[in-house]
């Protein structure tokens, strides 16, 4: 057999060698805490509760609220002092279980040691499996494993034909299938002959068919299409019997028989079977083409709907795609080329998802003679497209056929190979088979040939014989494939077509009748022998036939000969030929030659022109068809046979020639043909690899060709990844390579004759040297030539009989197994390796070659290995491998496994690649970062293969170079990203652990780095014990602990330098270095290995200093709190003092990080270890970022061992401690629950928070992603994963960052399920739980410390702040349980604490517990009243009082009630039940006062609890519920820390509800009522004295004055404690009073504000505070000036209540203050809807007039409403003061509203009987007040005779002209507006009207004389406004108004003249004395002389 097939063939079936490693699956790369596995992890979690998800949605007690609505709404139905009622409420009330044991005296330890117990029990283990991983893109340690290597499939379609039927049923019919591409003008698969002939159809040829096989009866086939496209048509073509008479003539019955008329055409359908059955008798054999028909696929796909067609996307097959084709296809076997094209046309389809269609195609076209060939057909299909297609108009044959497409199933049963062989589960040979279409891609393909498959196709495709002499007109060509001369030598290897034997020897081309130069359209399918030799060829042999039966004639005379040799220069011949055609037989041996040679003596047609055009083509996986793969692979053999000379082509080469030859055949490589080279990628390197480790011996020469091998790989390798770049993965590993290596490669067999490894080795050959480095000739040399056929298989005995069979004893049996059942499964768990082979010694090793060639290598061919370096690095991995298996050392001890020289070249090399990345990071970015990732990659698999303190000194060389660089530069973010790339990589091997030498003590080690025996037994891993050596190197990243934990000291370090704020330009890399150490952390906690807690401690301690570097971070993290409280953060520690310290925990750390080495040796600046200049602004870290870090710290944490930890703690600062304390409040708002609820919002959001968004666009703009990721994501297509893991929208044409802004919305699912909800919830809460009993087990710790060490007593603040803090958050019924324990103990051991120091903190417990005890989940009721008792009875025992805790829980029960909304008095009432429960029973202070106090404060606290309820009767109605808060505060007037915090709640009500005037007014109230008590308890010049201080900003602030006798003296205990009593409390009143002025407008407010600010801080020499202020004021001054004229303040309404439904609103009146520009409409609706709702609709009226209201004739069971507009109302004198608005709009106590009537009761009269009624309120407070409604105390009315009100009517008119005048920047439209109103023709009570009236003559009484002038000066200044107005339009107007303007002049003269005479009569008697006036509250005095200012 020949050798290149036997490789071939060897190639395609022998077993592949894998290399695993056991625990690979443990490294960070495959981290179970991503999403997609974290689901399991996430089985059986409780679920835990919170009241927030108990809590009803508000509506549970609706319905009881309801009825106590519709009761009197009295708000004193209860006095304050019934305790009657509320003492039997609370008496029968039940109370909760009580807590055993609570009351004892334990000893503190044992209680403590209680706590732990309870609080360790039934943790849940894995802290990460509850958090969700961080986003990030694939990480970058995951290295995909490569896909198997396969039969290339494109997208696979099932066609099936289901029936044929014609109009007359006469003859067989038969049918072939082929698809074509019309654009590329390419028949793209083989034909799938069918035939649907009946039995009695087929008995007709009986004579000539022998019995059919099997296979060709199929009549469903599966076609294969690589691109598919719209151009692509299913074209089916139908042949019948030859018969006489041309095709038009021969369809024409089908054409007029109708089926339906059988009957009629009886005797012709007789006539015409008749005649057919003669036909088939005589001309059975031949065929004649009959008609066609094509189907347009894409239409029939996409209408079969549900196609998701993706515009975008270019189907490569990128392994996305859903359904069927993604296993059995190759990932992407595009090229660039092809590439381009398919994008450029329309867009890409997809076959892979649409509904099966079955299609009925009716018509058929008749096949024209003239035109049969491919062109005329592809004319044809471009035609059909088009609409107005010539083809309609042709006749059509009527007929039915019917076939089903649909997409191919996965594995089909019953399915044959285009060999005819059968594909896996084949259940039944005797089933109608399906077949496999071979398919002819349009454009390359680029896949490696993985089966054997040898095939010929022979188009013969015209023949023009019009010169030939003599007749042959039926012309029909014979085609066979010879063996030898002999005619009996024709092979058996032409397949048949349908319904025959498989195999034939010649086949015969369809028959034009009368045609001498005919087209052909027949496909010839040839089987090739695998073994070729020169005396192959396909004979062609050309016959007429007769077809009519004459006498004496025979059938077929043969009427020419040619022939094509198969071999030319031994290589397979193919390609278009036209060949001329000899007359006569030709002579012997004329096999050799081809037609074209001019033999002696023949005759030929035409002179032996070409007159025969034929197409050969080759699918084959033998034969290259490539000349310089093919002279290669010669040459190869040839040494391998030992036969010389070689004939390659023309050329003979001799021994000596030889070498050169091969030189430069290796390197001609590069000019072959792209495609061949992919498909026999395999054989081509493994036969490169063979030269290279063992190097041929020519001449007696060795002849080295290692260096030229190495070339030749560098460059195809090159070649593949710049044209196939579809093709890679992340990091820009190609895949075929990547499976070439994976599966493929394997040390090549060097021994001559060893028995081969599996099926044949690699080459079981002689003639190469096996030998060393030496040039010496070894002597064993092996000079025999024998060869050993391997036979394998175990079915065939003895010596197969030909190449054929050899082929076929090598691939097996028939079937072929398409599972890719290659990897054998032979496990070693000693190794790491999986194989079948034999144990080889291999003698020049690979690996070694290869690290010396690359090493030695230089210019073009470094560079070229430099960019494919991950080829070159795992090629040698492998090779280490497999060489230690094969030479037993995989138990050596790893010094010994490989020579020094061989490391030293690695060392070399690793060093120079390192040295590249530094030098040339800037330039070429792409090929850096995945050079970058390869070296990494390459030290990580050293770890696993070579001695570990060898590798650690790699990593530490390529650590310094790198380090080293990114010190010098001023940017360094890019290379400074490279790094940690590196480092993550190398961190991610699965024994990162181990390597790190968790047990060894911190003493400096003996080696630089000891190398670990692999241990991977946990046993010998972890047994050290820790000894107390100093316990600070465990917390510092000190010298010792960097040697001993070497790489876990450089994850840190990375963390620290990069986290440091001063690092210049690294912030960029924040999210990547954290999420390297995210990761780790989260895959160590997942690994089974570490799962048992003290393993898992010794884990931990290798993080321990992750806890002070992220404690230097603390003013860098998110602020988690904000959203919280306002206060912030707690700020124990300034940021100052942050810097004061000078950061002691990182310095000398940072130091060392800059040299990358365990010396400090290379230090920046000195500057940088100075503290920077204090108060810098710090950059914050993004909220995902920030969460990352504190999740690692609480892993810490909660894995560390304790006591190591509390011996930290006890040498820590208390700064430092508090910084700790810092970090732990953080966690608790990090990680609170969020509540179901948000979960369903989030949902219904799509809600995403757009910070994370900015931090991705920082990063994506800083560019730390950098171009390796980028273009991994192009060539993916896709950006990122979502959180789904569904892919981006593959949007290739999209650069990625563009899009960047808008792709979170549309990636993340809508819609999550509900189960999605609750699962969320459910890990949320157990997370929450988790880290909140994390940071409690820190704080016991914390407390134990200060315990020990007396001096650290001032941190317990800053505990008990946690605590309380972990309280206020929504946490689960489990938290708290023993959060409130721990509180228990905490306040027993240092009871002092919070009665004497913390007592702001005592106030906040109280207002924690308390809420606690309202809670509906009565476990935390119980614990939190317990705790509450507990407190009070502590406080008796200090000072036999517990006034302070009773004060400060009145005042918490009073800020609960006022601010919570969902407060239920129910479960409180329980709880204080509880607390008398506890008094009573406990029965050591029974004979104290304090059960008696405790039930006093009790009674009270229900008080409180009764104010409450009726509060939530009012909940909906927004003033009353002010009113109410406005009462309670009142009863409160002697209590001033009570009365402050109702005024707080009711400024907290007010800004809720935007009323930001009123809010602020209660502060104000708040400020004054603390500045009276202040100014009693100390006496400061610079503080206000008392509330008159604040008269200026509110007249009714003075109601806060404390002068009533029953005043508190504030010493006493208790009272005007609370936090706001100090001067700093009054400070933070009034700035946020301010605040609240500035957001309501009132910017003069906020200056009187500031007003009293101003003296305290400049008394406090404040510059900052002092600088803020002013500030403020320049800003509110100049919004003053800018607003002036736009600003609105309130809007006032008078609202009255009439009936006895009101209860005690009955009769009263307020004026209400609404929002700016509310309508009357608004609040009316407002309103009438509320009391509607209340009272039913039909029991409420609103009253739509303002009259007086009459009681007695409202009825008395209705409701009834009135509401008025009213208008602030000042008198004359007041006007001088309020110039402003502002002026006119603050301070209001006056409104008026006019009411028009006239004598007679009518609204509306004629001007002399229209009189009007002024009304004016007083309120009892002035507006803004601290509520938003205030009682009407007074009320006076004022009636305006006829005369003064038209009075009032013109001095509004002449208001509005002057207006209108002077308006600046003058508008003409509204000047215009006005004029016509006053001059236009004279309006229905216009002022002309007006004069006529009232100034026709004088009036009869002397009083109203006065009126009279007073009217008639109105008119006169009324008459000169109009003028000036006039006047000022004539200055604005345009031409085009001319005309109107003389239209509005004339008006003006008329009117004045028609005024003119009463104007100008005067009142004699009004210039004699003045009346004397009688009633100083006259509307005459008041009204009358009011001067008017315009």
């Amino acid at each position: 057999m020949d050798p290149h097939v036997r490789d071939c063939v060897r190639s395609y079936t022998e077993d592949w060698a894998i290399v695993n490693r056991k625990y690979h699956k443990l490294g960070t790369g495959f981290n179970p805490n991503t999403l997609d596995k974290q689901k399991e992890r996430q089985k059986g979690l409780p679920k835990q509760v919170f009241e927030s998800d108990e809590a009803p949605d508000g509506n549970s007690y609706q319905d009881e609220q309801d009825d106590l609505k519709r009761r009197s709404m009295s708000i004193d139905d209860t006095p304050r002092g019934s305790w009657a009622c509320s003492i039997f409420d609370l008496k029968n009330s039940l109370p909760d279980a009580l807590l055993p044991n609570l009351l004892d005296r334990t000893p503190n330890e044992e209680i403590d040691h209680h706590n732990e117990d309870q609080r360790k029990s039934s943790r849940h283990k894995e802290l990460f499996a509850l958090h969700p991983a961080p986003d990030e893109e694939e990480p970058i340690e995951r290295l995909s494993v490569p896909e198997v290597p396969k039969e290339h499939f494109g997208q696979r379609l099932l066609v099936k034909c289901l029936s044929l039927k014609f109009e007359i049923e006469i003859e067989p019919i038969f049918a072939s299938l082929a698809l074509y591409d019309v654009k590329e003008k390419k028949k793209i698969s083989e034909n799938f002959y069918f035939d649907l002939n009946s039995e009695q159809m087929k008995g007709m040829l009986r004579p000539h068919v022998p019995p059919a096989a099997i296979s060709t009866l199929a009549r469903s086939a599966i076609f294969s299409i690589t691109y598919p496209s719209q151009d692509v048509f299913l074209v089916i073509k139908l042949e019948k019997v030859l018969q006489q008479g041309d095709i038009g003539e021969c369809a024409e019955p089908y054409m007029i028989f109708k089926e339906s008329d059988a009957a009629k055409n009886k005797e012709k359908l007789e006539k015409l079977k008749g005649q057919a059955e003669q036909f088939c008798q005589r001309l059975g054999k031949y065929r004649m083409p009959f008609a066609w028909t094509a189907i347009h696929l894409m239409n029939i796909v996409s209408s079969a709907g549900s196609l998701e067609r993706d515009s975008t996307e270019v189907e490569v097959g990128t392994g996305e795609r859903k359904g069927s084709w993604s296993e059995r296809r190759n990932s992407s076997i595009v090229g660039r080329r092809s590439l381009e094209r398919t994008t450029s046309g329309d867009e890409a389809c997809n076959l892979s998802s649409f509904r099966p269609a079955t299609l009925t195609v009716t018509n058929f076209f008749k096949q024209e003679g003239d035109r049969l060939s491919d062109e005329d057909l592809y004319k044809f299909l471009a035609d059909m497209r088009r609409p107005s297609s010539v083809l309609r108009r042709l006749r059509p044959i009527t007929a039915q056929l019917k076939i089903d497409i649909s997409p191919a199933p996965e594995n089909p049963h019953y399915c044959l190979t285009p060999e005819l062989l059968q594909v896996k589960l084949y259940p039944d040979s005797r089933v109608r088979p399906t077949r496999e279409i071979l398919e002819f891609p349009a454009r390359d393909v680029y896949v490696p040939n993985t089966t054997y498959r040898n095939l010929l196709y022979v188009y013969p495709q015209s023949l023009n014989f019009a010169n030939r002499q003599g007749s042959a007109r039926n012309i029909t060509v014979k085609v066979q494939f010879m063996y030898g001369e002999d005619p009996s030598n024709a092979m058996p290897v032409i397949f048949g077509k349908s319904s025959c034997p498989e195999f034939s020897k010649e086949a015969y081309t369809a028959v034009v009748y009368h045609n001498r130069s005919p087209d052909f359209h027949e496909e010839i399918k040839i089987k090739l022998p695998a073994t070729l030799t020169d005396h192959h060829h396909l004979l062609f042999t050309f016959y007429h036939v007769s077809c009519q039966q004459k006498q004496n004639t025979p059938l077929e005379t043969p009427v020419g000969y040619t022939w094509i040799p198969m071999l030319q220069n031994g290589r397979l011949k193919t390609g278009q030929f036209c060949l001329p055609v000899s007359l006569e037989k030709p002579p012997q041996a004329y096999s050799v030659l081809s037609p074209e040679v001019p033999l002696p003596g023949m005759k030929w047609v035409d002179n032996h022109k070409g007159v025969f055009n034929v197409e050969v083509v080759a699918v084959s996986s033998l034969h290259t068809q490539d000349p310089y793969l093919d002279k290669f692979f010669a040459l190869v053999h040839a040494l391998d046979e030992h036969m010389f000379p070689v004939r390659i082509g023309d050329m003979r080469i001799m021994e000596n020639n030889l070498e050169n030859e091969l030189k430069s055949s290796i390197s001609a490589l590069n000019s072959s043909q792209l495609e061949p080279v992919v498909r026999f990628l395999h054989l081509l390197l493994d036969k490169l690899i063979l030269l290279v480790v063992r190097p041929p011996v020519i001449a007696g020469q060795i002849v080295n060709l290692g260096q030229a091998s190495f070339e030749a790989m560098a460059s195809i390798i090159n070649r593949l990844h710049k044209n196939l770049d579809g093709n890679q993965d992340q990091h820009g590993r190609n895949s075929l390579l990547a499976s070439y290596i994976y599966y493929v490669f394997r040390l090549p067999n060097t021994y001559p004759n060893s028995p081969s490894p599996g099926p044949g080795g690699l080459g079981g050959s002689v003639h190469y040297a096996t030998m060393a480095r030496s040039a010496v000739r070894p002597a064993s040399l092996n000079l025999n030539r024998s060869r050993s056929l391997s036979n394998s298989n175990p079915d065939i005995s003895g010596t197969p009989t030909s190449p054929d069979d050899e082929v076929r004893s090598i691939i097996g049996t028939k079937a072929t197994d398409r599972s890719c059942n290659r990897m054998s499964s032979h496990t070693e768990t000693s190794s790491f390796l999986q194989t079948l082979t034999g144990r080889l010694p291999t003698k020049k090793l690979f690996h070694e070659e290869l690290a010396l060639q690359w090493v030695v290598c230089s210019g073009s061919v470094r560079e070229a290995a430099l960019q494919q370096a991950w080829f070159f690095f795992e090629l040698m991995v492998k090779s280490m491998v497999h060489h230690l298996y094969f030479a037993d050392k995989l138990d050596a001890a790893r010094k010994n496994r490989f020579p020094e020289r061989f490391m030293d070249d690695v060392s070399a090399l690793v060093s120079t690649i390192a040295g590249d990345i530094v030098s040339r990071f800037q330039k070429d970015t792409e090929m850096v970062e995945r050079l970058n990732t390869s070296l990494a990659f390459f030290l990580n698999d050293l770890l696993s293969i070579m001695d570990r303190g060898f590798v650690f000194a790699l990593i530490k060389t390529c650590y310094k170079q790198v380090s080293s660089k990114v010190y010098s530069l001023t940017n360094p973010s890019n290379l400074a990203s490279l790094k940690l790339d590196f480092l993550r990589i190398i961190c991610s091997h699965e024994h990162y652990v181990t390597l790190n030498l968790p047990c060894s003590l911190l003493t400096p080690p003996a080696s630089p780095s000891p190398s670990v025996s692999s241990a991977t037994s946990q046993s010998s891993g972890f047994s050290t014990n820790v000894q107390d050596q100093k316990i600070a190197n465990m917390f510092e990243l000190s010298v010792p602990f960097r040697q001993q934990h070497y790489l876990a000291g450089l994850v840190l370090t990375e963390l620290a330098v990069i986290l440091d704020p001063d690092a210049e330009g690294l912030f960029g890399l924040h999210k990547k270095v954290i999420n390297m150490v995210h990761n780790l952390l989260s895959s160590h906690d997942s690994d089974p290995r570490y799962a048992d807690p003290q393993v898992k401690a010794r884990v931990a301690m290798l993080y321990l200093p992750l806890i002070g570097v992220i404690m230097e971070t603390v003013p860098q993290l998110y602020d988690f709190t904000e959203s919280h409280n306002q206060r912030g953060r707690p700020s124990c520690v300034a940021v100052d003092d942050y810097e004061s310290e000078g950061g002691s925990m990182i310095n000398q750390t940072v130091a060392m990080a800059i040299a990358g080495t365990s010396v400090p040796q290379l230090t920046r600046p000195s500057s940088f270890l100075l503290p920077s200049s204090s108060g810098r602004q710090h950059s914050t870290f993004s909220t995902e970022s920030s969460r990352s870090l504190l999740i690692c710290l609480l892993w810490v944490l909660k894995n560390a061992d304790e006591s190591v930890l509390q011996k930290w703690f006890t040498d820590l600062s208390v700064l430092q401690l508090n910084r700790l304390l810092d970090l732990l409040y953080l966690c608790v708002s990090c990680f609170e629950y969020k509540g179901k609820k948000v979960f369903e919002r989030m949902n219904s959001l799509t809600f995403k928070k757009s910070k994370d968004m900015r931090a991705k666009l920082e990063e994506a703009i800083l560019g730390s992603i950098g171009a390796r990721q980028e273009m991994v994501r192009r060539s993916r297509g896709q950006l990122e994963r979502s959180p789904s893991g569904s892919a981006f929208g593959s949007q290739e044409n999209l650069r990625w960052r563009k899009d960047m802004t808008h792709w979170r919305q549309n990636t993340e699912k809508l819609d999550k399920s509900r189960a999605e909800i609750e699962h969320e919830a459910l890990i949320d809460g157990n997370l929450a739980t988790e880290a909140n009993l994390i940071i409690l087990d820190t704080l016991e710790i914390v407390v134990q410390t200060v315990s020990v060490t007396e001096s650290k007593e001032s941190i317990l603040g800053g505990v008990l702040k946690v605590l309380l803090h972990s309280m206020a958050c929504n946490q689960s019924a489990l938290y708290l349980q023993h959060c409130f324990a721990t509180q228990r103990a905490l306040v027993s051991k240092f009871p002092e604490l919070l009665f004497e120091e913390e007592t702001e903190q005592c106030a906040d417990l109280c207002l924690r517990l308390l809420r606690h005890c309202s809670s509906s989940v009565n476990t935390i009721r119980s614990h939190a009243s317990a705790s509450l008792y507990l407190l009070m009875r502590q406080n008796f025992e200090i000072g036999n009082n517990f006034a302070r805790v009773k004060m400060q829980v009145t005042m918490s029960l009073s800020s609960l009630v006022g601010t919570s909304q969902n407060f239920n008095e129910e479960f409180l009432r329980r709880s204080l039940k509880t607390i008398l429960t506890y008094a009573e029973e406990d029965l050591e202070l029974r004979e104290t006062t304090f059960p008696d106090q405790v039930q006093d404060l009790v009674f009270n606290l229900h008080m409180i609890l009764s104010d409450t309820v009726k509060m939530k009767e009012h909940q909906e109605d927004p003033e009353m519920l002010i009113d109410l808060m406005y009462r309670i505060a009142k009863g409160y007037q002697n209590s001033p820390d009570l009365r402050l915090t109702w005024l707080q709640n009711m400024a907290g009500k007010h800004s809720e509800r935007s009323n930001h005037a009123e809010s602020a007014q209660c502060l104000v109230h708040s400020a004054a009522l603390v500045a009276e008590y202040l100014s009693m308890l100390e006496d400061r010049k610079y503080l206000p004295v008392g509330c008159v201080t604040f008269q200026n900003i509110s007249s009714n602030v003075l109601e806060e004055s404390a002068v009533s006798d029953d005043v508190v003296s504030p010493d006493e205990e208790g009272i005007c404690s609370g936090k706001y009593f100090t001067e700093a409390g009054l400070v933070g009143l009034l700035e946020q009073a301010a605040a609240s002025f500035s957001m309501a407008g009132m910017y003069e407010a906020v200056n009187e504000v500031y007003k009293v600010l101003i003296p305290i801080h400049e008394a406090n020499r404040d510059a900052k505070k002092l600088s803020t202020i002013h500030g403020k004021l320049q800003e509110a001054f100049s919004k003053i000036v800018h607003q002036d004229g736009k600003r609105m303040f309130g809007t006032y309404f008078r609202v009255g209540f009439y009936g006895t439904k009101f209860g005690d609103l009955d009769e009263q009146e307020f004026v209400y203050k609404e929002p700016a520009i509310t309508k009357l409409a608004e609040i009316s609706h407002r309103l009438e809807g509320f009391y509607g709702e209340r009272f039913g609709e039909d029991v409420l009226e609103v009253i739509k007039d303002s009259n007086p209201v009459d009681k007695c004739k409202l009825d008395p069971n209705k409701a009834y409403i009135q509401i008025t507009y009213v208008e602030p109302y000042f008198d004359t004198y007041e006007m001088k003061d309020r110039i402003t608005y502002f002026d006119k709009n603050y301070n209001l106590r006056r409104f008026m509203y006019c009411t028009p009537f006239t004598l007679d009761g009518r609204a509306h009269g004629d001007l002399h009987e229209q009189f009007k009624r002024k009304t004016i309120l007083t309120t009892s407070h002035a507006f803004p007040y601290i509520k938003t409604r205030i009682n009407v105390i007074h009320k006076e009315e004022i009636i305006l005779t006829p005369i003064e009100v038209a009075i009032e009517d013109m001095q509004k008119k002449t208001q509005e002209l002057a207006f209108a005048t002077h308006q600046d920047p003058a508008d003409p439209k509204m000047l215009q507006m006005v004029l016509q109103g006053s001059v236009g023709t004279t309006v229905n009570q216009g002022p002309l009207e007006v004069a006529q009236v009232f100034l026709a003559e004088i009036p009869n009484d002397p009083k109203l004389f006065r009126h009279h002038n007073k009217l008639r000066l109105c008119f006169k200044d009324f008459t000169k406004r109009c003028e000036d107005a006039l006047r000022k339009n004539k200055s604005l107007i345009g031409p085009d108004q001319k005309e109107y303007q003389r239209e509005l002049e004339r008006n003006y003269h008329r009117l004045k003249e028609a005024l003119q005479p009463l104007i100008n009569r005067k009142i004699p008697q009004l210039y004699k004395a003045v009346l004397p006036v009688t009633c100083h509250r006259d509307s005459f005095s008041r009204m009358s002389l009011r001067k008017m200012e315009i």
